[in-house]
């Protein structure tokens, strides 16, 4: 069983950056895809952004590119997620997931196992 454990969430004001990171238990995690997902109050879960197992290529939504960007360490047992130039609208909890292949790594019921979540909220 692989846990994942998100940390870096918090306030900030619009236009300011986080930078959240996920570190998993098991090194086996480095063959998996790993994402983030987002969910804010009332809606639901949404991508955000992965590092996929093949050749580690990277996919954003739409609503984030260019504004945030995932990268995974060295040993690929740990995910980043960078943010920057925040919006009110990124308010949500983050969700860190990790996904055995094959599979779509944008969608959250490819993935295998999920964090608790880290809160991000943006002032405006």
């Amino acid at each position: 069983q692989v846990q994942l454990v998100e940390s870096g969430g918090g306030l900030v004001q619009a236009g300011g950056s986080l930078k959240l990171s996920c570190v998993a238990s098991a090194r086996t995690v480095s063959n998996y895809a790993m994402g983030w997902f987002r969910q804010a109050p009332g809606k639901e879960r949404e991508f955000v952004a992965a590092s996929s197992w093949i050749g580690g290529a990277i996919v954003y939504s739409d609503a984030v590119k260019g504004r945030f960007t995932i990268s995974r360490g060295n040993l690929k047992i740990t995910l980043y997620l960078e943010m920057n130039n925040l919006k009110p609208e990124d308010t949500a909890v983050y969700y860190c997931a990790a996904a055995k292949p094959p599979g779509k790594i944008t969608i959250a019921t490819e993935y295998d196992y999920w964090g608790q979540g880290t809160q991000v909220t943006v002032s405006s």
